[in-house]
């Protein structure tokens, strides 16, 4: 019994909620940026309220900038999520001509970007100290998901499941494309830090290691190509490179509404990923020497809401957890 305890108090004080961090003064120090990752779940319509609690959620929260994706229209009957956050808190949004992704901040949107409608859009921010910095929020294809794919075939191979990224989906094909339209566009090389966030619906090559295959049921030790294109592209992976442990810290994003599949029979775990995240590229020559530095990390809900209740009922209203990551502006 005692160890059942100790590893129920593991799971809920490390199931991706690394350093939790007091949000009430973090993003009003003036060398600091918040930033906060979000797929809220088809605008936050599955839940009763649910623009309100994001609304609240992400007024707790105090970001500076928060990448969202499924901003869409709240219950048909208002302005899509983000826009009508904006207006509730008095900031500056960016949605364009996006389906559903959206670039939300207090600070100035200096410049707005565009490189698709499902896949991409992005601002150059500045703050009230003339510092600048881009800012992109993406999601790539849902398909073909290999923690399914490994759960429902426990003898799938190594090169099937990498097929399933490379070809059985266009997640590969997506992140490239997203990489190459930063480097056209002279963004990748910019002497500002460059953010790219969102909702990657695949896992890290740095979550799929030696050590967690033998935590999780469902995982392998894996060069997964989409985290691997970033890296070779010269991104940082800012939660992991604050917890680099992914058995100590998992960061799981995936799924805290959704932990099972089914009724009765048909009843199957759900699969538990980190597949939100915030990459980073500082410049090799910054303007002004100024780059940002990660300095905390946590994944929110902090506590998981009783799995058995309904959908509607929810006070956290996404089958995401948000991602929060402190970062801090330093001379190089």
């Amino acid at each position: 019994m005692q160890l059942v305890a100790v590893f129920i108090a593991f799971t809920i004080t490390s199931m991706g909620f690394a350093k939790v961090v007091d949000s009430t003064d973090t993003a009003a120090k003036s060398d600091t940026l918040r930033v906060m990752v979000w797929n809220a779940l088809h605008g936050a319509n599955d839940v009763t309220q649910g623009a309100e609690k994001a609304l609240k959620i992400i007024r707790e929260t105090k970001p500076d900038v928060v990448l969202l994706q499924e901003s869409y229209d709240i219950n048909d009957e208002r302005p899509k999520l983000g826009a009508w956050l904006a207006s509730e808190l008095g900031w500056n949004q960016y949605q364009g001509e996006s389906t559903h992704l959206c670039v939300l901040t207090p600070l100035e949107l200096e410049t707005t970007f565009f490189h698709h409608a499902w896949h991409g859009v992005g601002a150059k921010i500045r703050d009230a100290k003339g510092r600048e910095f881009l800012a992109w929020s993406i999601w790539i294809d849902y398909r073909a998901y290999i923690t399914y794919a490994l759960r429902e075939n426990p003898a799938i191979t190594d090169e099937e499941l990498l097929d399933l990224e490379r070809v059985g989906s266009n997640r590969l094909n997506q992140a490239t494309a997203i990489i190459k339209h930063l480097r056209e566009s002279g963004q990748l090389e910019a002497d500002i830090p460059l953010l790219v966030g969102g909702d990657w619906n695949c896992p890290s090559h740095l979550d799929w290691t030696v050590d967690t295959t033998r935590v999780y049921k469902r995982r392998r030790a894996l060069p997964l190509p989409v985290s691997l294109a970033m890296s070779s592209a010269g991104f940082t992976d800012t939660f992991r490179m604050l917890h680099p442990n992914p058995v100590q810290h998992p960061g799981v994003t995936w799924s805290p509404m959704f932990r099972f599949k089914g009724k009765g029979e048909e009843q199957v775990d759900q699969c538990f990923d980190r597949i939100d995240r915030l990459y980073l590229k500082n410049p090799a020559t910054p303007k002004d020497g100024l780059t940002l530095q990660p300095t905390s990390a946590h994944v929110l809900p902090v506590v998981w809401e009783d799995e058995n209740m309904a959908t509607i009922d929810r006070e956290f209203p996404s089958d995401h957890g948000a991602v929060v990551i402190d970062l801090e502006w330093a001379k190089q």
